[in-house]
């Protein structure tokens, strides 16, 4: 039988997922059907449930559930359990296993595909919800020189920060929270944007001036050039680059994880820009 996998989110109509999972498939001979599950806001369990009762093998989870995907696994990956959030459920028998691929896939499209250089830089991430917290711990992996949170409530970006703190994995790296009122004055050579302003067309209050020469902007969100994109120009960012080559490098963990084969990325992030 054809396994089943889907991306799971609301909404989830635009999701370039089963194009990328298909182009997976057919790069690897891998026999398997990946679709798109619209959950009810207040439906996500429910939805997980009646996939995994109908033979479905795994799930991609996408806003705004990835909170809740955390609740529902049972066993985790260290960078799953470091973020506090998922965005893949693997069902194994009687086991949920929850996975965060979000944030290597963004460090490895930023070094790999965009040959951007994080060691020992200054990095600015904006959000602190599910996006920020995938993003955070590979990041520190990256060792820039600082890491800076912001987001428009201070309160919830420093839990984050002290979410990693501990065990001295990271004291090398200058790791902080901010409100964005505090960033006056300050440059940052990458500043990637993990809050959901972009979905409205919207731009969190940035500073004029924050981009450092030769810096690069990049917004999770893909397929069009945001508000905080043009923003990033108009302000003299070096590149700017959206989320496309971070959707398909995660996609590529998540298909790791559950076939155990590594596709190529570079030809679906190239299909995808077209």
């Amino acid at each position: 039988m054809t396994d089943r996998y889907a991306v799971i989110g609301n909404p989830v109509a635009h999701s370039k997922s089963p194009f990328i999972h298909a182009e997976f498939a057919r790069q690897t001979g891998q026999d398997l059907s990946y679709g798109r599950l619209l959950a009810p806001l207040d439906g996500f369990f429910e939805q997980v449930h009646d996939f995994r009762a109908e033979g479905g093998k795994g799930l991609n989870v996408t806003l705004p559930f990835k909170l809740e995907a955390f609740a529902i696994a049972q066993e985790l990956s260290t960078r799953a359990n470091d973020a506090g959030a998922l965005n893949v459920l693997k069902f194994e028998g009687a086991v949920i296993f929850g996975d965060n691929t979000d944030g290597v896939g963004l460090v490895r499209d930023i070094a790999s595909n965009l040959g951007f250089r994080i060691a020992e830089r200054e990095i600015l991430l904006m959000g602190a919800g599910g996006a920020a917290q995938g993003a955070v711990g590979p990041l520190l992996h990256a060792r820039p020189k600082r890491l800076v949170i912001a987001n428009r409530t201070p309160a919830k970006a420093q839990r984050l920060v002290e979410r990693f703190r501990g065990g001295g994995r990271f004291d090398d790296v200058a790791f902080t929270s901010s409100a964005y009122s505090e960033l006056k004055g300050r440059q940052f050579d990458l500043i990637i944007n993990a809050t959901a302003a972009s979905l409205n067309d919207s731009i969190p209050e940035l500073p004029e001036g924050i981009f450092a020469p030769g810096s690069l902007a990049y917004d999770m969100m893909y397929g069009k050039t945001t508000p905080f994109l043009e923003f990033a120009l108009r302000q003299g960012a070096g590149r700017v680059a959206d989320g496309t080559g971070m959707l398909v490098e995660q996609a590529a963990e998540s298909f790791l994880l559950w076939r155990g084969v590594r596709p190529d990325t570079r030809s679906v992030i190239e299909a995808l820009k077209v």
